[in-house]
């Protein structure tokens, strides 16, 4: 396996790709709805700022979830496992993972609320083995039954000297839109996004038994910031 370069440079987004056509949306019914109001309706003041209120608030919380901040990790990425998402660490536990080790790993899982960014990055550089996407159903995220239950893309990265790592971003009870732009056979790289979960959820990563894990329960990460283990 060759060498892999480190990539510096990353797109810098204000607003993710993934929410651009959202957003537009969103604006044009703030618009719809409140343009009329108070053109047609000037002296229902309290009604139509209420109403102003209301449509604002949720459209610049949807600005909010969508903002897409730029990062590079600011440290040696060798044998570092990088938060891939925005959160709070729910779960650090050895568990039989079913899919694709069969056999025990260190799970560790990090939440992501509404308010988090929604962006995942990949945790370690390698190369893709395998990617699918599974159906299933849409417990809240944080609920232990949501790794092997719930609607999930899986994503296995081969470092450089040939471990395997595991992603799993996961649906939760509000997020039904996972976006994964891995592919099997191309090289990743710590500073570049996974994909993005649409309105909350959760990521999982599979580590070796051996590896040295760098966060705590209830945690909060940073996506492409905090280590979370040393390999």
């Amino acid at each position: 396996m060759k060498k892999f370069k480190r990539i510096r440079k990353l797109k810098d987004y204000r607003i993710h790709r993934e929410g651009t056509e959202i957003l537009i949306v969103a604006f044009i019914i703030v618009v719809l709805i409140n343009v009329p109001l108070w053109w047609f309706l000037p002296k229902l003041v309290v009604l139509n700022s209420l109403v102003s209120l209301l449509t604002v608030l949720t459209f610049l919380l949807m600005v909010n979830f969508f903002r897409s901040p730029k990062r590079i990790f600011p440290g040696d990425v060798e044998n570092v496992v990088v938060a891939p998402a925005d959160g709070r660490v729910v779960v650090i536990e050895k568990v039989f993972e079913p899919d694709h080790f069969k056999d025990e790993r260190m799970q560790v899982s990090i939440f992501m609320s509404p308010l988090n960014v929604h962006a995942n990055w990949y945790p370690v550089d390698g190369v893709i083995t395998r990617v699918e996407h599974q159906k299933g159903k849409f417990h809240k995220a944080w609920l232990p039954k949501a790794s092997t239950e719930n609607e999930r893309s899986l994503v296995v990265v081969k470092m450089e000297d040939g471990r395997e790592i595991l992603i799993r971003q996961i649906a939760g009870a509000m997020a039904r839109r996972i976006v994964t732009y891995a592919s099997p056979g191309e090289e990743c790289f710590i500073d570049q996004h996974l994909g993005f979960i649409k309105f909350g959820s959760r990521v999982d990563l599979y580590l070796p038994l051996d590896a040295d894990i760098k966060v705590e329960l209830n945690q909060k990460t940073v996506g492409n910031e905090t280590v979370v283990a040393n390999l």
